[in-house]
C-alpha cells in the first residue's frame, strides 16, 4: 500500500457527517468468489454477479467459472442464496466468460456490463447483454465499446449502473445512467490521475448505440450538457489519487446518490462520496486507505456494493457488500449506518 497520507478530492458533507460499520454483523459465504454488485429485481430479490470462483456454496476451486450469476432472497438478516447462471450446483450453465461490476433490473428485464474476458482484459471492451428471465440466458446486445471507439482518448472501462429502486421503480427520469471509471494506462491497477465519466441512455432504449449520450460539462446555469460524441465527454468524478472500480446508488430516504470509488490501490483504499444530482457536485462521506479495521489480519479489499434494498430508518441504515483478496475474497455483507 502506497506510504503517506492521502487528502480525500472533495469537501466534506455537511449533510451526512459521516458513516459507522457494524463488524459484529458480517455475513461471509463463497469463499474464492468476488465482486458482487447488486440490484433489486421485480420479483422481490436481489441479483449480483460474482467473478472467479463457484458462487454460493462453491470455493475457488469448487465450481469455479469466470463469471456467475447469483440471486439473494429475504431481508438482511436472515437471506437465502442460489446460483441462477454459473458457480455450484447453479440452475444453469454460464456460456461466455469476463468480469462484470454492471448488473441492472429494468421492466423485468436485466441488462450486464461484461468488460473483457478476464480482469486483466477489462481494457478490451464493455459490451451490454440482456437477460429476459432474470439471468437465466444471456444474449448480447448492439451497444460496444472499445479501443475503436474513441479516436484521441483510450476511453473507458468496468462500467457500473446506476440503481434506483426495486425494478427501476423511483428513477429521477426515463433515463438509465452509466458511471465508468477512465483508462489512463492499460495495466490492471489503480488508474492515475482517477476520473469517471457518466453516461445517459433512455431505459427503453438501453441495446441500442445510437441513443446512448455522454456528459460534457455543466452550462452557464449548471445545468448538465449530454453530447452523442465520446470525445467531448467530461468527467463527473476527479480524485488526483486515482480510481478504479465503482459503484453507485439512490438512497431515496436521503435522496442522496451515494457513489463508492477506490483511491489508493487496487485493493486498498476506498471513499464514500454524496450528491444531490447524479454528476455532483460530491461531498465526502468516507476516505480512508484502508476500509477494514485494524484488528483484521487482511486489508484487501476490492470493491464495495450498497444494497438497493435493504435501506432501514428512512435511509439512515444500510448493508453493504464488500469483496477482495485473501480471507476477504468472499462474498462479506455488514449493516451501518450513516451520521445526521
Amino acid at each position: 500500500m502506497p506510504a503517506g497520507k492521502l487528502y480525500p478530492p472533495y469537501p466534506r458533507s455537511k449533510f451526512i457527517k459521516g458513516i459507522t460499520f457494524d463488524w459484529s454483523s458480517r455475513i461471509r459465504l463463497a469463499p474464492g468468489s468476488d465482486n458482487w454488485p447488486l440490484t433489486w429485481a421485480d420479483d422481490g430479490h436481489q441479483y449480483t454477479v460474482f467473478g472467479d470462483g463457484g458462487g454460493f456454496g462453491g470455493t475457488n476451486a469448487e465450481g469455479r467459472v469466470s463469471m456467475g450469476v447469483a440471486r439473494i432472497e429475504g431481508g438482511r438478516k436472515d437471506y437465502k442464496t442460489a446460483n441462477v447462471w454459473g458457480g455450484v450446483e447453479a440452475e444453469n450453465p454460464a456460456t461466455f466468460t469476463g468480469k462484470s461490476w454492471g448488473l441492472i433490473s429494468i421492466d423485468g428485464t436485466f441488462y450486464m456490463w461484461r468488460s473483457g474476458e478476464a480482469s486483466e482484459d477489462c481494457f478490451e471492451f464493455q459490451q451490454l447483454y440482456r437477460s429476459h428471465d432474470r439471468g437465466a440466458a444471456w444474449e448480447a446486445t448492439e451497444v460496444r465499446f472499445d479501443v475503436d471507439s474513441f479516436d484521441r482518448s483510450r476511453g473507458f472501462f468496468v462500467p457500473t449502473f446506476l440503481q434506483f429502486g426495486q425494478d427501476y421503480n423511483g428513477a429521477r427520469d426515463e433515463y438509465v445512467y452509466i458511471y465508468a471509471p477512465e483508462v489512463k494506462s492499460l495495466v490492471w491497477e489503480l488508474q492515475v490521475p482517477g476520473e469517471i465519466s457518466l453516461l445517459r441512455v433512455p431505459k427503453d432504449k438501453l441495446g441500442s448505440r445510437q441513443h446512448y449520450e455522454f456528459f460534457a460539462g455543466l452550462d452557464k446555469a449548471y445545468a448538465p450538457v449530454w453530447t452523442s460524441d465520446p470525445e467531448r465527454r467530461r468527467p463527473v468524478f476527479y480524485d488526483a489519487n486515482g480510481t478504479m472500480r465503482v459503484n453507485a446508488v439512490f438512497n431515496p430516504g436521503l435522496k442522496r446518490y451515494i457513489l463508492t470509488a477506490q483511491h489508493t490501490a487496487r485493493n486498498y483504499g476506498w471513499g464514500i462520496y454524496e450528491a444531490e444530482e447524479p454528476w455532483g457536485p460530491w461531498r465526502t462521506i468516507y476516505y480512508s486507505d484502508c476500509f477494514v479495521p485494524d484488528e483484521w489480519p487482511c486489508k484487501l479489499v476490492s470493491y464495495l456494493s450498497f444494497s438497493p434494498k435493504w435501506w432501514d430508518n428512512d435511509g439512515w441504515e444500510f448493508v453493504l457488500v464488500f469483496s477482495g483478496r485473501e480471507y476477504n475474497d468472499a462474498w462479506n455483507s455488514i449493516e451501518g449506518g450513516f451520521i445526521l
